[in-house]
């Protein structure tokens, strides 16, 4: 299945953990996509890796990427995230059919089919975790999503309905920035960017960052959802199954009816925080895991452990 790629973005210290852990994960559990290729972007160069990392991730056959992004950037919350998407598009086009854009913190656990977008499906994704900042269903339009839309050229009668993950919320379509299936051609990661770069910065929105820091935290995602409602149809749209991008961090807060029983259910999953996750003693005891993901997990913490920091 050389026609898709799978890609990601890291960084120094704990993210390092999260990048191995995500390659190890799909050459592991991938099934028919474990030989796919795997991009790895990255601000620094590649010597500034850990040594241990750098020869894994060559050894796991990923490819690393160095890119440059503006220092004032670097600063803005997942602004270098956003920016990395579309670097990772435009190199993309021409090279496979489909680029799986994700988290570092992000684990594969079964093969992952759906990644393949049925015919008329330019992006695969899931809903937002949490409504938080998304505009409810029921609710009028406020003055930041009338500013998102305004500043992204989406027109109104595209706006259709979503039910976020864990609080089971009736939404505006907002979409989660963790795991996005793309086809390069279309330049929709391209468009967020572009649609990111020149308005998260103006004063409108300043406006909103000062009211709560949630605005600045989430305005990529904000971002993300206009630029999809803007450059797609709701029909070129798949709607990833539930468990995919599953956040495991929350688990406990997932209705009892959906919550799965074994993680061995999910097809990947989110753990948000290596450190605070998997550096508690009592990860394990979150959710059920039959071999042989429990033993290649607790490889994968024992790993973890003995891995320089950078």
């Amino acid at each position: 299945m050389k026609d898709l790629i799978f890609a990601c973005m890291t960084g120094l210290g704990e993210v390092e953990k999260e990048t191995l852990m995500l390659a190890r994960s799909i050459r592991a559990f991938a099934g028919e996509f474990c030989y796919n290729p795997i991009w790895v972007l990255l601000l620094q160069r590649e010597e500034d890796l850990a040594e241990e990392t750098r020869q894994e991730l060559f050894s796991l056959g990923a490819r690393l990427i160095p890119i440059e992004i503006e220092p004032s950037a670097q600063k803005f919350p997942f602004a270098t995230y956003v920016t990395a998407a579309g670097i990772t598009e435009g190199l993309a086009q021409g090279q496979g059919s489909y680029l799986v854009w994700m988290t570092p913190d992000t684990l594969v656990l079964q093969e992952p089919r759906a990644f393949l977008l049925k015919a008329g499906k330019s992006l695969g994704g899931r809903s937002v975790h949490l409504k938080l900042l998304g505009s409810g269903w029921d609710e009028p339009i406020n003055e930041f999503w009338n500013l998102v839309y305004r500043q992204c050229q989406v027109e109104t009668d595209k706006i259709f309905a979503m039910q976020t993950t864990v609080d089971e919320e009736w939404v505006r379509a907002y979409f989660n920035a963790g795991l996005l299936v793309v086809r390069p051609e279309r330049g929709l990661l391209r468009s967020w960017q572009a649609n990111f770069e020149r308005t998260y910065r103006l004063p409108e929105f300043e406006a909103f960052y000062e009211q709560n820091d949630l605005y600045k935290i989430f305005i990529h995602q904000a971002i993300l959802t206009g630029s999809i409602l803007s450059h797609l149809r709701q029909e070129e749209i798949q709607q990833l199954p539930f468990e995919m991008n599953y956040p495991l961090h929350l688990h406990n807060r997932v209705a009892a009816a959906h919550r799965p029983k074994r993680l061995n259910e999910l097809i990947t999953c989110r753990y948000d925080d290596y450190a605070e996750f998997f550096g508690n003693p009592n990860w394990e005891k979150l959710i059920s895991v039959d071999e042989p993901l429990r033993g290649w997990l607790h490889q994968q913490v024992k790993a973890g452990q003995t891995l320089p920091a950078s």
